[in-house]
């Protein structure tokens, strides 16, 4: 999130799409509701009319895998109406940048940009390029009338994105369409804000990564980015992902989203001169300049001083040039027997992975798994699931039992990006997960030391001092106040900055304060300030808001440095007068800012009297540019987002260009990777979603006899014009298929769907959870654990029906749209 949890009830109108926030997230739904109390209006946009949907003001229907469609739809409606915030997006945004004359877009090229090599399904990215001065810095024409400017080009490329087109796509009806147009746009005015709550509705597609830009542009042109009441934000799926995803989750980055090494950047040199980002903008903060610090402090506090920074690079893992290690990815890999070995730590990949047969396929050609979670699972247990033979499967696992969040002390970092300190509320039965950490660690470098082995020098010279250690060196129990302390960063050695003495050994107090020479660590630069002389930030708990605008800045700590609305310099004029004075982020005192932690204490763009002040800098300090991006050229499939279909749809064709499906989208073409499109077998759309009754794939609730009482089985939501097509009966037990398995579901037969017409076609849609698995279907499964359980559940993953491929940028896969047909069960 750029904004917060708390800052929803600062909006005037709030879109939810892609989520269904008042079941999915109900918690967070208390500030739509604060916010409508106060006027604010609710967008619902979704294939189904959800319980997020009742509430609203506003709710159209979209078929699934059309977002990019309806978004654009509302970009062109934007423009053709001058109805966006024409100061911010000049003076915040590339709108008024020139591009280089070689740059040609979809309309000119059959749905392609300039560049796109047909063999390797990529393009060549130079003639995406901003013309430029002598002097190297980028042409600009603040008229933003030059029909090579970003604004200008935006309009043409959108201006294919007609109301007739967009409703022939999407099978929404142009009044609907109108009306959510009409009543979002409204925020273009200075002093109104509206927000986007999305989910892995917009995500997972192939798509998703442009999704998410589409709206941003849109924010973007509203200027709703550093506004309460504004910003893109992502409605994370549990109370952590964000905090994992900051601490290098994903395998592109290391801690604080600094870059992966790869095989080329063989030395640290090499590395940081790749990474760092250089700018000819006068005007500009780049604050990503200060790359070489975050990753000198990140090496230390993995390696101590054993050795100079250089050697510590050294001793990092290196992906191949190239080398995609996603999820998708690493089990394809596994499939074609490239691994060995698995830990499936606190996850449930034989449900909760895209075409799970393929995943539970996959995990046969291991050697060894390690399960680590609280429940027997379908993973842990895949050896004995649906058409598994145990005797002909050569994957030993082992299970350990492992403590709940509940039971462990720590931090989690929720989607507005506040870390917050939790206490252990009971013992826990079972270790948790960083004394199974600490254990593994030391018998791994006890191996090395007494037997050596390929490469030894990370392991031996990794830092480890997380808790007392006994008699043999190792660390008896983990203290996760040192690993807060470790991810903060220490002086090691004595330091003199701006006429403060620090000593070896102090916490560093912000990621200000953080050098390139070796002489601080960090576990995580953005966490810098979490856990410093002021002690353990993130367990603070004042509910002070002197503000009076929900920024709660004494309660718990959020990254960066505290700063509640990131790019908040935005929310203010060229003088530092907000936009929207009756809810103001932060202002100019004509000393200093006032409200929320700046991004950055540089004083306004212009002078009382009207002159540029030199000592400025521009509000987007992330950006090497110094401003947003509406013109995005470090997108894989273009700058702008061009409606793409889904890799399974109901059309032959697409309607917007030639292109059916995103042109660098990676296609898996192994035997278990089918798809079928436009397919008579496969005639229904399908999605998957969550419910409020169970946690994710289930293995947290679905052993819960009141959980699973609530919410017994699974089931398969369909129209009840579809239903009396197929002469299915509410409560009916069905079979749902598509090209690459099947699963049983309970049919509800309801007006919470309804056909749309594409392309004057009727095309019907229907929606399934993936809550379920088999591992909690049968009474003697349940007995075979020894588990006293009274309501087993019914089903199995719906993820058998998904496919393989994901999003171009991401590969995050495509699980919100694909095919299948829905039969009675005989």
């Amino acid at each position: 999130m750029t904004n917060h949890w708390i800052d929803i009830r600062n909006s005037d109108v709030i879109l939810i799409s892609g989520s269904n926030a008042a079941e999915n997230h109900p918690i967070s739904f208390k500030w739509v509701t604060k916010a409508m109390e106060n006027g604010a209006k609710l967008i619902s946009v979704d294939p189904r009319f959800t319980r997020t949907s009742s509430r609203a003001d506003i709710f159209a229907a979209i078929r699934s895998g059309t977002d990019i469609a309806w978004l654009g739809g509302m970009i062109k409606y934007i423009l053709d109406n001058e109805l966006y915030h024409k100061d911010y997006v000049r003076l915040y945004t590339n709108a008024p940048f020139i591009l280089n004359s070689g740059f040609k877009m979809p309309g000119d090229l059959d749905g392609l940009f300039s560049g796109y090599d047909p063999k390797k399904r990529s393009y060549d990215r130079s003639t995406w390029a901003y013309a430029k001065d002598a002097n190297g810095v980028i042409r600009k024409d603040p008229s933003m009338k030059d029909p090579m400017c970003v604004l200008q080009l935006l309009k043409k490329h959108f201006s294919r994105y007609t109301l007739d087109k967009v409703s022939t796509i999407c099978g929404t009806p142009k009044d609907k369409l109108l009306e959510v147009y009409k009543a979002y746009a409204t925020t273009g005015k200075a002093d109104r804000t509206g927000t986007i709550m999305y989910a892995m509705g917009w995500t997972q597609h192939t798509v998703g990564t442009q999704n998410i830009r589409t709206m941003a542009i849109i924010q973007l042109l509203l200027g709703n980015i550093g506004m309460a009441g504004g910003g893109v934000n992502a409605l994370r799926g549990e109370s952590n992902v964000q905090g994992s995803t900051d601490h290098c989750l994903l395998f592109h980055i290391l801690p604080g989203y600094l870059g992966t090494p790869s095989a080329s950047l063989s030395s640290l040199d090499k590395y940081l001169e790749a990474k760092t980002p250089t700018t000819k903008e006068p005007y500009s903060a780049n604050w990503w300049q200060n790359y070489p610090k975050y990753m000198a402090s990140l090496l230390r506090a993995h390696f101590g001083q054993s050795a100079d920074l250089a050697t510590q690079y050294n001793w990092m893992p290196k992906l191949d040039d190239g080398q995609n290690a996603s999820w998708l990815m690493l089990f394809d890999e596994m499939f074609n027997g490239k691994f060995t070995g698995f830990f499936a730590w606190g996850q449930n990949p034989a449900c909760s992975g895209s075409n799970a047969g393929k995943v539970r396929e996959a995990l046969k050609k291991l050697d060894w798994m390690v399960n680590v979670n609280l429940f027997d699972n379908e993973t842990g247990s895949f050896w004995r699931g649906p058409e598994m033979n145990p005797a002909e499967i050569k994957t030993e696992v082992f299970f350990l039992p492992c403590a709940m969040s509940f039971e462990k002390e720590g931090s989690i970092t929720n989607s507005g990006r506040w870390a917050q300190w939790r206490y252990t509320a009971v013992k826990p039965p079972a270790p948790t997960d960083a004394d199974i950490i600490n254990e593994l660690q030391f018998k791994v470098r006890k191996l090395y030391e007494e037997q050596g082995g390929v490469y030894p020098d990370p392991i031996l010279n990794l830092a480890w001092d997380y808790g007392a250690k006994g008699p043999d060196g190792k660390v008896r129990h983990m203290d996760t106040h040192l690993v807060a302390k470790e991810i903060n960063g220490y002086f090691l050695e004595d330091k003199e900055i701006r006429g403060t003495l620090y000593k070896k050994g102090d916490l560093v107090p912000s990621f200000a304060f953080l050098q390139d020479d070796g002489s601080t660590s960090s576990g995580n630069w953005l966490y810098c300030q979490s856990y410093n002389a002021s002690g353990n930030n993130m367990a603070r708990r004042s509910k002070s808001d002197p503000t009076g605008t929900g920024l709660y800045n004494g309660w718990s700590w959020c990254w960066p440095v505290n700063r509640r609305i990131i790019y908040n310099r935005a929310s203010v004029d060229e003088y530092g007068k907000p936009w929207a004075p009756h809810k103001p982020v932060i202002y100019w005192s004509g000393k200093s800012w006032v409200g929320d932690v700046p991004d950055g204490g540089w004083p306004p763009l212009r002078k009382p009297d009207g002159t540029w002040n030199e000592a400025t800098k521009l509000a987007y300090i992330m950006k090497p540019v110094g401003v947003a991006h509406i013109f995005g050229p470090g997108r894989a499939e273009g700058p702008f987002p061009e409606h793409y279909e889904p890799l399974e749809c109901p059309i032959e064709k697409n309607l917007m260009n030639p292109q059916r499906i995103n042109p660098v989208a990676k296609l898996f073409t192994g035997k278990m990777d089918q798809f079928l499109t436009c397919d008579d077998r496969y005639p229904l759309v399908a999605t998957t979603y969550r419910v409020t009754e169970h946690w994710q794939t289930g293995v947290l609730t679905r052993w819960l006899p009141w959980q699973a009482e609530m919410m017994p089985a699974n089931f398969v939501e369909l129209s009840e014009e579809l239903a009396k097509e197929r002469n299915i009966k509410n409560g009916e037990a069905v079979v749902v298929s598509s090209v690459r398995g099947k699963v049983d579901a309970i049919a509800i037969v309801t007006r919470r769907f309804k056909p749309f017409t594409v392309a004057g076609s009727t095309v019907h849609q229907v929606g399934l959870p993936w809550a379920f698995g088999w591992a909690t279907t049968k009474e003697n499964d349940v007995k075979a654990n020894n588990m006293a359980y009274s309501h087993p559940t019914f089903g199995d993953s719906s993820n058998l029906l998904t496919p393989s491929i994901g999003d171009a940028n991401t590969m995050i896969p495509e699980t919100k749209a694909f095919m299948v047909n829905v039969e009675k069960k005989a």
